[in-house]
């Protein structure tokens, strides 16, 4: 992983920042590899339990580096599925997707084109109420490709979409909450975004990753295999030490001590 991203593990919470600042945190071929190795690593912390996802000084993202591009593109391959389904362009959004633990978005500033590909990746978005939003590619003459068309499916109309990717336009807090593409607007997103990662932390870390398995199938799957699914996931919690320890920490009214 390069300075790209930067990871900062404390209590079960992975503080996970885009730190190119200078540049709206802009994406350019480095941070194309540093998001996607940051996605690696965090797949193989056990401790983490939930992620937060910020940029660092005046926006969360503000999409491709079009002046670092402009001298001959990414120089990335579109055609190596090297992810799986996804090429390394369509990981950097679509791997918040298939981490195990949950991940919160908290975005402020900008989130165009690439950027608004990353924050649709997170599991929950929590969004500055004067934070401006774009599909963006099409102003550059470009279709999106960073997963977006396979993220949205699940969080907006198709006739909206349609409507901003044709246009490209701007629109700011309260359009993007009701289109449904952030999950609420606060003033300050990320100590918002930390307060909610505490409380998912301190559940059932087993519970919590297998219910993100769930919804993640959901997508796609018919209902048999959803139903399937759930009473597979709930066997693999369900009496195990983790679930008995949530009920009894419950009942202690206390904070309970998992093993993750």
């Amino acid at each position: 992983m390069n300075d790209r991203v930067t990871i900062a593990v404390a209590d079960g919470i992975a503080d996970v920042r885009l730190n190119r600042a200078d540049k709206m945190n802009a994406i350019d071929p480095a941070m194309f590899e540093g998001i996607a190795a940051a996605i690696d690593r965090l797949a193989g912390i056990a401790e983490v339990r939930v992620v937060v996802l910020s940029g660092e000084g005046r926006a969360f993202c503000a999409g491709l580096d079009m002046a670092s591009m402009a001298g001959g593109g990414s120089g990335l391959s579109l055609d190596d599925r090297t992810y799986g389904d996804a090429n390394l362009v369509q990981q950097v959004a679509w791997g918040w997707r298939t981490l195990p633990m949950p991940v919160i978005a908290a975005v402020h500033g900008v989130a165009f084109g690439g950027g608004f590909q990353i924050m649709s990746g997170a599991d929950i978005r929590i969004a500055h109420p004067h934070a401006r939003f774009a599909i963006r590619e099409t102003h550059w003459g470009l279709v999106p490709d960073m997963a977006g068309i396979a993220l949205w499916r699940t969080l907006a109309r198709d006739d909206v979409l349609r409507e901003l990717t044709y246009t490209a336009r701007e629109f700011d807090g309260a359009e993007a909450l009701h289109h449904g593409f952030v999950t609420r607007l606060d003033e300050d997103p990320r100590a918002a975004a930390m307060t909610m990662a505490r409380v998912i932390a301190a559940k059932n870390p087993q519970a919590i990753r297998g219910s993100k398995a769930l919804y993640t199938l959901a997508a796609d799957a018919d209902s048999a295999a959803i139903l399937r699914a759930e009473s597979d996931a709930q066997g693999q919690v369900m009496r195990k030490p983790n679930q008995i320890e949530q009920v009894r920490a419950n009942l202690e009214k206390r904070a309970a001590v998992f093993v993750d």
